[in-house]
């Protein structure tokens, strides 16, 4: 199976197909295909995880990647582009994340999308979103990666937008779609830099192995990884351009946590796993000695747990709580954890789709996602909502032992061994964070009185048994960590080459870090329980004067970043920014436009009148006159008598006769 990952994308992209054209008239209206197409995939994915787990390896020797050639997309010279597969430890660990997701979302959405009046459309949608992410995962080079990765791009505006007749769902859409392609413009120029740098080639594994053995000039690499890092800023939401992935909330809640938990977002982070030898070597991920991976990640994780504070709508807390928990991945490869990143995205991803789905399903009860004014008290009407959704919030908080707790722990633990002690605070305080505002989430949602409006209820079983599954996994996930278990299934050459040859970047477990980071996040939890179910401490932030109430406008207008980017960047095209271009354009671009203009007029006026007119014409008009003149003497020669030409004839042979002879002697 390993050999055949090419089928991965190639089985829902099918299923695209087939409910794009046929689904209206199947019976469940293609849900049933795309069910159908991510189930073969899910198995197929058990079954390489599997294969790949029983490969031979030892201490010294990693299992090998298959890597297998499919066929050339087009050559140019000595150019030769390929289509081809790529699979280790991080491909297998992706695909199985991908399509457990996806499988799950699939089956939650048949009741949650049920009588939606696109609903054919968006299963269709969804399999070409599933297909474009596993072919980002299972590429072997840059370009085809980039074809899956702006794939994703446009499934998500698609699916985002899915209820665009509202100017809100169709902003939000237009919103993600422009911001992370203004990143993905650095990522392209990142791929030119490193295509010809590593001579001619997008093979990422070649790529890496010339940028770890500096066979590629340290500025060039720097650039590159620069030029990447760019699209990851973008796609994974990262400090500054994170302002549209809780504006893309408007799409349908399975959508969410598709994005959040196994697609869009993580695309980023897959993105410098994958491509570690460029960032380390090239950045050393470091400029001016500066690391700007970890800063950009740690920035990251504390700007958006402060963000979701302040927020009403679940759905909003949750995003908040996504872009934090990706800083977190971004800063953990920054400091050199690459183990610990990836593991955070793999436990990440099962705990925070359920916590979205989780969302779905009480929306689905009252009809809101306001949980100040249409929620509470909702832990007696919808129980198995209630429980699912704390074990979320408690392994996203990093209790032991849950699936959160593992992986947070290895990136601080990752932090504090190789030299990066200020991360190590980072991370601790987005700990104390996560678990505050997280709580303040649960309390607000299924706790005190009922503030909505008829009776809820629990949901159906379509929807409450994916929750149960992915509260299993939240819960078994991080176990993988026990032994190293999940370092050996994802280790690879690359990680590898600089877990050994460079520096140490793998720890063994530390359980007084462990312990001292649960503490916090219990501290957490306590400290917003008092606040919320004891009544202790101020009630109305907004209602003070001085920093406090300051603070609080800062959050609640999200640092004016859409401001500065609505007004002073886009906005400024009828500003200040308008006005300077307008009088270029007058005064600069018209000049040069107006004096090219007097230059061409001045050459076709001397091209027609002496060109066209004295040489062109001369030669035509003498060439006639030629013509003419020929044809007035040989009128005289064809005259139509026998007699006459013979004669001519005659002369000409008479001369023709005394020339010869005359040569002759």
């Amino acid at each position: 199976m390993l050999r055949n990952a090419w089928l991965f994308p190639l089985i829902p992209a099918v299923s695209f197909w087939i409910i794009l054209f046929f689904g209206k008239k199947l019976p469940k209206k293609g849900s049933e295909v795309g069910i159908a197409a991510l189930l073969s995939c899910w198995v197929l994915a058990a079954i390489s995880a599997v294969q790949w787990v029983r490969l031979p390896h030892s201490e010294d020797h990693l299992r090998e990647p298959v890597e297998r050639h499919l066929f050339n997309w087009f050559s140019n010279g000595k150019v030769h582009i390929r289509f081809g597969i790529h699979v280790d430890g991080l491909t297998i660990m992706m695909l199985v994340v991908v399509t457990t997701i996806s499988l799950l979302v699939h089956v939650y959405s048949t009741s949650y999308m049920e009588g939606d009046r696109r609903f054919t459309y968006y299963y269709a949608a969804l399999s070409l979103f599933t297909a474009a992410m596993l072919l980002l995962v299972v590429s072997d080079n840059l370009l085809q990666l980039l074809v899956g990765w702006e794939l994703v791009g446009l499934c998500s505006f698609m699916l985002i937008g899915h209820w665009w007749e509202e100017k809100e769902n169709s902003n939000a859409a237009l919103k993600a779609f422009f911001t992370t392609r203004t990143g993905d413009v650095g990522l392209m120029i990142g791929i030119i830099i490193l295509f010809f740098a590593a001579g001619q080639t997008f093979d990422i594994a070649r790529i890496n192995e010339l940028a770890l053995n500096h066979g590629i000039s340290h500025s060039l690499v720097l650039w590159g990884a620069f030029g990447l890092f760019c699209g990851v800023v973008g796609k994974s939401a990262q400090f500054p351009l994170h302002t549209w992935l809780p504006d893309a909330m408007a799409g349908p809640t399975p959508v969410s946590a598709l994005i959040h938990a196994a697609t869009m977002v993580v695309a980023g982070v897959y993105l410098v796993a994958r491509t570690y030898g460029v960032f380390y070597a090239g950045f050393s991920m470091q400029v001016g000695g500066v690391n700007l991976v970890a800063i950009i990640g740690g920035i990251t994780v504390i700007i958006a747990a402060l963000l979701a504070f302040v927020q009403n709508d679940i759905k909003k807390v949750l995003a908040y709580s996504t872009i934090s928990q990706l800083g977190y991945m971004v800063m953990a490869l920054g400091v050199g954890a690459w183990t610990a990143g990836i593991f955070h995205l793999f436990t990440h991803a099962f705990f925070k789709g359920l916590l979205f789905l989780g969302a779905g399903s009480v929306s689905h009860a009252v009809h809101s996602f306001d949980m100040k004014k249409d929620m509470g008290g909702l832990k007696k009407w919808m129980p198995s909502t209630h429980k699912t959704f704390v074990i979320g919030s408690l392994a996203l908080a990093g209790i032991f032992p849950l699936a959160g707790f593992w992986s947070k722990d290895e990136i601080l633990l990752g932090a504090s061994k190789n030299g990066y002690p200020a991360f190590l605070i980072v991370g601790t305080i987005g700990a104390f964070m996560t678990a505050a505002y997280m709580t303040r989430c649960v309390y607000l949602t299924f706790y005190g009185e009922f503030r909505g409006h008829g009776h809820p209820h629990e949901s159906p079983k379509a929807i409450t048994v994916p929750l149960w599954i992915l509260t299993v996994l939240s819960i078994g996930a991080g176990w993988l960590s026990i032994g190293q278990t999940f370092s050996k299934w994802t280790a690879n050459e690359t990680f590898e080459t600089i877990n050994t040859k460079i520096r140490t970047i793998e720890h063994p477990f530390n359980p007084g870090l462990a312990l001292s980071s649960t503490v916090v996040a219990v501290l957490g939890i306590v400290i917003a329980g008092l606040y919320y179910w004891r009544n202790l401490g101020p009630r109305e932030v907004t209602e003070r004067n001085g920093l406090a109430r300051g603070g609080y406008k800062l959050l609640v207008n999200k640092y004016y970043l859409d401001e500065l980017y609505t007004h002073g960047v886009a906005g400024g095209l009828s500003g200040p920014v308008a006005r300077g271009a307008y009088w270029i354009n007058q005064n600069v671009i018209d000049g040069i436009v107006n004096a090219f203009g007097i230059v061409t007029r001045a050459i076709g006026n001397f091209t027609y009148n002496v060109i066209d007119q004295k040489v062109v014409d001369g030669l035509v008009n003498g060439a006639g006159y030629t013509a003419e003149e020929g044809g007035s003497i040989l009128r005289t020669i064809q005259t139509g008598r026998v007699q006459q030409y013979a004669a001519v004839m005659f002369g000409a042979a008479f001369v023709f006769a005394v020339v010869l002879y005359l040569n002759v002697t």
